[in-house]
């Protein structure tokens, strides 16, 4: 059986116009990869607060300002996504990995350095 997931995450851009990215952790769903913060959205919850409830317990930011940037849906072997992007152009406090990841700031020119899940590639794109 194919389990439906919906994932909001936010793409935080800071004022020298780089992205914060973090690294999954071992033993989950593609450790090691790169991506930018969010997750799933709980029953019943809007997609705008999934992505500031995740922005605030992955890196402790609090997003002012954001737009939705892209919505698709992207199928794994057992896993079909709704992945909903939001660009954050405005937010308060300073990133720390709070779950124990590595995050990191990158210029847009570097993102294709580093490796995202299959799922992000779409939208890794639009902003190159």
């Amino acid at each position: 059986m194919i389990e439906q997931q919906t994932i909001s995450i936010a793409i935080v851009q800071n004022e020298q116009k780089q992205l914060l990215i973090s690294r999954r952790q071992q033993g989950k769903h593609l450790a090691g990869k790169w991506e930018f913060p969010g997750g799933k959205v709980e029953q019943g919850e809007a997609l705008e607060t999934a992505m500031l409830r995740e922005l605030k317990e992955e890196v402790g930011l609090s997003a002012t300002q954001f737009t939705l940037f892209d919505s698709l849906n992207f199928q794994y072997d057992q896993l079909n996504l709704s992945l909903h992007f939001y660009l954050v152009s405005d937010y308060e406090g300073e990133p720390v990995s709070l779950e124990g990841q590595q995050i990191k700031w990158v210029s847009v020119s570097q993102l294709s350095e580093y490796e995202f899940p299959k799922a992000n590639l779409t939208v890794i794109n639009k902003l190159l």
